[in-house]
């Protein structure tokens, strides 16, 4: 069978949840059988969001090769269950990247570069190539329909599906339908000129998902599909839902499949959702409960940490446990206030983050949780400041740092190594002026586990790959005495600390990688899953 293209445009403005809606019908089209694979093409000129801040872009996705992608691409894996690469992303700037490598060699053969064939033809030629071995590829385009930055992305949609035929492509356009309070009533209109302006471009759009408040009458429906040019049936609504993994029910609900089967002459589609279904109503009506107290620094915009929320309501639902998070900011966490602030929850994570702004509230989280004994999980730069913490606070050694904060830290307990070897198999050298982009240590790493520790009971295995995105190291010239005195490595990758856990406290971990980039919610990462765990035995134990 030769690939159909799903193409997901979004109109009105933006944050109205593509990446939600693209990845609900992958994961339907997947449960009926088909082989699916998603992309994400983002117009900003920026060669990949690794060097944007988290609170101007939300969270930075890192692939299993160690691409730094859009955080959609994290809904694309979580929702499929698959692993993807850095084929399943790219920018404006990478394909102008590309074609201007090309002209500087001579590809061009001296002809004059324009938009028009040459960055319009690469375009096409990534999305082809992410195609290859797949039934269905969905192409989610990133940005608003109007955008300047998004019209060769949307000229290069429209050649393709000229080229591939029109049963086996599909343009499926989402767009705001505003329900105005004051009048009592929805308003199409938004949606219609939306679309209106996809149709000068020269794109009719196949099916319209409709993002709203409430759910819309069927003299709406019919409004948007007269005015629209769709079929009835393929006017969806995307209603707002307590839980984002119930857009792939409600779309199954209103029949989407029958249209796109339609469209891109496919048999029925019959997806088996029902393991989907019970993990869902334990997220939205879970048995139990639990506090997670959630000490990181980009707090302002919750979507910098993605990734690492959806990876604690995985581990809720499989655990049959709602986990309420508190939100607590380290930069106005101290040693007067933690207990105040921590004293009530029943497990502490200390997120991971760049810079030094925030870093002594996380050390106080971290001393407070090693101190009390609360179920600890410290990811990537938390567990770089749980060795801190640990040798101020137990070894004496008072001007503990990472030379990320002290260049010239006396006790450098985490350190710049000068060189490394990738996930490729390249060495790449690192020095405190290298450029921030393509300079750390990114993507999968196999960790072998000790024998015997908590993290092989955690993993219930004696060796796993985890993802990494981090510039700095534990020094290992420190083992020794971190583990005489009670801090054991647990976890190490070619000679380099990955893991510490601490003798003597029911659950204290500290991870260099994230593991929440391998989070599904039918199958929740073990570490994480076995802090949520350790909440709700500590919670039940003090009755709380």
């Amino acid at each position: 069978m030769k690939t159909k293209f799903i193409f997901v445009t979004g109109g009105v403005l933006s944050g109205l949840g593509k990446g939600i809606a693209a990845a609900s019908i992958a994961t339907l089209l997947k449960h009926s059988g088909l082989k699916v694979s998603m992309l994400k093409a983002d117009p900003y000129i920026n060669v990949d969001p690794g060097t944007m801040s988290p609170l101007e872009h939300g969270e930075v996705f890192v692939t299993n090769d160690g691409a730094e992608t859009d955080l959609d691409l994290g809904h694309y894996e979580r929702f499929l269950n698959e692993n993807l690469t850095q084929q399943n992303n790219f920018t404006t700037g990478r394909v102008y990247s590309t074609v201007i490598e090309k002209e500087r060699r001579g590809d061009y053969l001296g002809k004059t570069i324009q938009v028009v064939p040459h960055i319009v033809g690469e375009i096409v030629r990534r999305i082809k190539a992410a195609a290859e071995g797949n039934d269905v590829l969905i192409v989610e385009i990133g940005g608003t329909v109007g955008d300047i930055e998004g019209l060769p992305f949307l000229e290069a949609i429209r050649m393709l599906r000229n080229e591939v035929g029109r049963t086996n492509a599909m343009f499926v356009h989402l767009t705001l339908v505003p329900f105005i309070a004051v009048a009592g009533e929805h308003k199409t209109k938004p949606t219609q000129h939306s679309v209106g302006e996809l149709r000068r471009i020269g794109i009719s759009p196949n099916m319209i998902i409709c993002r709203t408040e409430k759910e819309l009458s069927r003299e709406v429906k019919n409004k948007i599909a007269d005015s629209c040019g769709v079929e009835l049936n393929a006017v969806i609504e995307s209603v707002d839902l307590a839980s984002i993994y119930q857009v792939p029910l409600s779309f199954l609900s209103q029949g989407i499949l029958k249209p796109i089967a339609e469209q891109l002459n496919l048999s029925e589609l019959k997806p088996d959702m029902s393991r989907w279904d019970e993990l869902t109503k334990r997220v939205i009506a879970p048995n139990g409960a639990t506090t997670l107290a959630f000490v990181g620094k980009y707090i302002e915009l919750k979507e910098s940490y993605k990734s690492l929320t959806e990876a604690i309501i995985h581990a809720g639902a499989n655990l049959d446990a709602k986990v309420n998070i508190k939100w607590i900011d380290s930069e106005k966490l101290n040693e007067e206030n933690a207990g105040q602030l921590l004293g009530e929850c029943d497990a502490i994570l200390v997120a991971g983050g760049f810079g030094s702004r925030g870093v002594e509230g996380k050390i106080c989280a971290v001393k407070f949780a090693r101190e009390s004994k609360t179920p600890f999980l410290g990811i990537c730069l938390g567990m770089q400041l749980s060795l801190v913490e640990f040798a101020r606070n137990v070894l004496g050694l008072k001007e503990a740092n990472s030379v990320e904060f002290v260049e010239n830290c006396p006790e450098p307990v985490v350190y710049l190594i000068d060189s490394f070897i990738d996930a490729s198999g390249k060495q790449q050298i690192r020095t405190h002026k290298s450029p921030l982009g393509g300079t750390m240590r990114l993507g999968g790493y196999t960790c072998q586990i000790k024998k015997g520790s908590l993290l092989e009971k955690v993993y219930g295995a004696t060796s796993v790959v985890e993802r990494h995105r981090h510039r700095y190291e534990a020094n290992p010239a420190y083992k020794e005495r971190f583990e005489s005195a009670g801090l054991l490595v647990s976890g190490e990758s070619d000679g380099l600390v990955e893991v510490v856990e601490l003798k003597e406290h029911p659950y204290f971990i500290g991870v260099q990688f994230h593991p929440e980039f391998t989070s599904r919610l039918t199958l929740p990462n073990p570490v994480i899953l076995g802090l949520i765990k350790a909440g709700i035995e500590n919670k039940n134990a003090g009755q709380r």
